[in-house]
């Protein structure tokens, strides 16, 4: 059996599947046969993996997982097509990437349907990855020659000696993916490595592989080389061990704990790792903020993708002055959200991934109420909408103590808190292990920019808006502090870390360190000192 043939997703294997097979008929831009096409985009050989849509929790796919051979394999591919891909030109590398992001655009309908269909999100959702992956490969393909180009740094002794730092791909490097942004996260942190001339092996997460499969067929149609990226489905424990072992460096998005020990498995190699892991993020309400728009902000921030983000919100902090006044107006809104499974926008929240995740934020809210917190909006299940449908849902009354005041619930569920002072709420929000992304609302901007916002202890912070301002604004790195991440993403980090620096360095006319013919030894050291005294008060001398 060849790699990739073992995926089985026949109308007579899934013919259980009537609600999902009802949602793709709906539209008509998906059929059955499609995924058996996707499964040939995988180095896989295993046995089938069961892929489930959360919107009704029938299996609606088959593909195969990837054995430890085929991760090997597969980096044997990567590496073997890596240094034709890293001796074209930045250019040439770039009209790949340009393509795929006039294609991903023409195409986003399919797209936006097979996310929806694998990781349960509303349209609007899904759509804000589809932006952020066309936004991520114009980027790179414009500025990753600004970022990686050779450049002449200032030697040791001016005019004499003459130094060049070079940067040179690390090789293949491994992606270890999360099913939450399935689009976004299987993608973005690829292109930036691919455009600095590395190959990519990606682990999507064992509940999402059909949209990273998609993605490859798509960059393969592009024009990039066929073997330069591989996609290996299966679970962490198997296929994402074996990956660690295998890449020359790893970029990993998911858990702090898992994070940890992806990050030690990397460093025993002495290969290099970036991660973003996990967050307790604060949204912070003043008393002069605007009303109307934070409501609207704070859906954004809590129960954005039904609150599967790493940079969502689940603690929101707001003035006493305007709590009574915001509260209320947050609690309608939240209850009148439209929650639903269609394939299209008319819901503004889909479904929770998984039981297992619909457990943890029952378990949480749960919890919470036992202990003395009060339910203000949502607080349930709805069967009634799919299998793993939760309300989005307010709390007032969490405390220390609870799982839900320190622990990432990773679902649409917010703890609401009353501050007198704005250095009470820098306080409040800085108190967790957690430093991902901060929110703040204010008219006084300029007071937050200067004031307010660098006291906070997160990667990212976002004035009148929730997170997509930090994470869209590509040309700046965005990651975490603390428990929160290693490295960044985005920017000039986010395309260096996947490179090794090299300082070539030639000295002219006379030696640098030692005595030369004709001098010896204290006249050496004299005019060494009165040279470095010299270059002390020349300037642009560093």
């Amino acid at each position: 059996m060849r790699t990739g043939e073992r995926l089985i997703a026949s109308d007579g294997d899934l013919q259980h599947a009537s609600g999902t097979r009802s949602l793709m008929a709906s539209t008509g831009r998906l059929a059955p046969d499609d995924f058996l096409d996707l499964a040939r985009e995988a180095t896989a050989s295993g046995e089938p993996l069961d892929v489930e849509c959360p919107f009704t929790g029938e299996v609606f796919a088959r593909v195969s997982r990837s054995t430890p051979e085929d991760v090997r394999e597969a980096f044997r591919r990567a590496r073997r097509a890596q240094p034709g891909w890293a001796a074209l030109s930045f250019r040439e590398r770039g009209e790949v990437f340009l393509r795929f992001h006039d294609r991903l655009l023409e195409r986003r309908e399919e797209l936006l349907d097979l996310v929806q269909l694998e990781a349960g999100k509303a349209r609007l959702h899904v759509f804000e990855e589809l932006l952020d992956a066309a936004i991520v490969a114009r980027y790179y393909a414009h500025t990753a020659g600004r970022h990686l180009k050779s450049r002449r740094r200032q030697g040791a002794i001016p005019l004499l000696t003459s130094t060049v730092q070079h940067r040179h791909p690390v090789g293949a490097v491994g992606f270890i993916v999360p099913w939450n942004y399935p689009l976004t996260l299987a993608i973005t942190d690829a292109i930036p490595a691919m455009m600095a001339g590395n190959a990519a092996v990606i682990k999507p997460d064992h509940k999402t592989p059909l949209t990273a499969l998609w993605l490859a067929r798509l960059l393969r149609g592009c024009g990039l080389p066929r073997d330069l990226i591989q996609i290996v489905p299966g679970e962490g424990g198997t296929v994402g061990e074996r990956l660690v072992e295998e890449a020359d460096f790893v970029m990993f998005t998911g858990s702090t704990e898992t994070g940890r020990r992806v990050a030690a498995k990397a460093a025993g190699r002495l290969v290099g790792s970036s991660m973003e892991l996990g967050g307790k993020n604060p949204m912070i309400v003043f008393e002069d903020a605007d009303l109307d728009r934070t409501v609207e902000g704070a859906i954004r921030a809590c129960f954005a993708s039904a609150g599967q983000l790493c940079i969502s919100a689940e603690r929101l902090y707001v003035h006493a002055a305007v709590y009574d006044r915001f509260l209320p107006r947050f609690v309608d809104r939240t209850r009148n959200l439209r929650l639903g499974a269609g394939l299209d926008y008319s819901s503004e929240m889909g479904s929770l991934v998984s039981a297992a995740q619909l457990e943890r934020v029952r378990s949480h809210v749960e919890e919470a109420v036992e202990g003395g917190a009060r339910v203000l909006a949502g607080g349930r299940p709805r069967p009634d909408l799919g299998p793993y449908f939760y309300e989005p849902t307010i709390l007032t009354g969490v405390r220390e103590g609870m799982s839900p005041f320190s622990e990432e619930t990773f679902g649409p569920v917010v703890s609401v808190y009353r501050f007198h002072t704005p250095e009470e709420a820098v306080s409040l929000a800085n108190a967790t292990r957690y430093g991902l992304n901060a929110s703040l609302w204010t008219r006084s901007t300029r007071w937050a920019e200067r004031e307010i916002a660098p006291r906070i202890q997160a990667g990212t912070v976002n004035i009148n808006e929730a997170y997509a301002a930090s994470w869209a604004s590509t040309d700046s790195p965005m990651g975490g502090f603390k428990d929160s991440g290693l490295g960044r993403r985005h920017g000039e980090e986010g395309i260096t870390k996947y490179t090794e620096s090299q300082t070539v360095t030639t000295q002219r006319l006379i030696p640098l360190v030692a005595p030369f013919a004709g001098i010896e030894g204290g006249a050496y050291e004299r005019l060494m000192v009165f040279s470095i005294r010299l270059l002390r008060h020349l300037p642009g001398i560093k």
